[in-house]
């Protein structure tokens, strides 16, 4: 085997790389031992860039005297649950724009591409009037049914869709097969790299949508993880190993997903790029 040749762009393109995967994880870094100390050391100049004496006393105070138990699991929830019904209806309705022709279909496909760049607090007053006209804010529901309609995912999906032979569709349909058991069967094994890349998507975008969160939530049993560390932040003395163990337990899940379904979420950005 041929020894790799190093030229001058490859040693600056490694040191510019170990630089910046240095300042992405650092931060992280920060969190994950700075949930460990005492609030003493977390304040402490010079700063401790290990935990000298480690605690879980900020855990235990976190899930004792605070509900993030709750917090977690309101997340968790709203996530999962967006992220199934997005990816569902984005599924189909990407599928309906890409392979079906209808009256409309280029309008329609255009107002998604609109809405995409329509920022939320453009829509905030009426949605919020919405939502409580339906009774239901301040609950799960108020944050999880605006956030389905994600003009993104559909987009997506109708990129992923176009990749399916017209050819297999009309085979199906010669076979006697009706339009869902056509996408069940045909259509959806083959943009299933799409659908697990735009599950990551939603699940990231929910877990982070802090500002509709803040808008839809008030009790303090119904908060997200995200609200909930957020109150932490006292007026005067801010306990930071609180607030560190609640980044934490906050980034656990998220980075979790993020690693089980890393093949497929390479697999569907690769699809995307080479597509056609």
């Amino acid at each position: 085997m041929a020894k790799k040749k190093w030229t001058p762009f490859s040693v600056i393109t490694i040191i510019l790389l170990s630089l910046l995967t240095i300042m992405f994880v650092f931060p992280f870094y920060w969190i994950m031992t700075g949930a460990f100390k005492a609030q003493a050391d977390t304040i402490k100049i010079p700063p401790q860039w290990w935990p000298a004496n480690p605690t879980l006393g900020n855990f235990e105070k976190l899930l004792v005297q605070n509900p993030a138990g709750s917090w977690l699991l309101n997340s968790v929830l709203i996530a999962v649950i967006t992220m199934l019904l997005v990816c569902i209806t984005s599924s189909l309705a990407g599928y309906v724009l890409a392979k079906k022709r209808f009256y409309g279909q280029t309008l329609l496909f255009s107002i998604f591409i609109g809405a995409m760049a329509l920022p939320k607090q453009v829509i905030l007053v009426p949605l919020v009037r919405i939502i409580s006209f339906m009774g239901i804010h301040d609950t799960l529901a108020a944050v999880i049914l605006p956030l389905i309609g994600w003009p993104f995912g559909v987009f997506l999906m109708k990129q992923f869709s176009e990749n399916i032979p017209t050819e297999l569709l009309e085979s199906a349909k010669i076979d006697g097969c009706n339009e869902l058991k056509t996408f069940t069967s045909i259509a959806f094994p083959i943009v299933k790299p799409g659908f697990a890349a735009l599950a990551i998507f939603t699940f990231i975008n929910t877990w982070n949508d802090y500002f509709m969160q803040l808008v839809m939530l008030n009790s303090r049993n119904k908060l997200t993880i995200s609200l909930g560390v957020a109150t932490l932040q006292a007026e005067l003395a801010t306990d930071y190993g609180l607030i560190m163990a609640g980044a934490a337990l906050a980034a656990v899940p998220i980075v979790t997903v993020f690693l089980v379904f890393q093949k497929f979420f390479t697999q569907g950005i690769t699809m995307g790029a080479v597509k056609g």
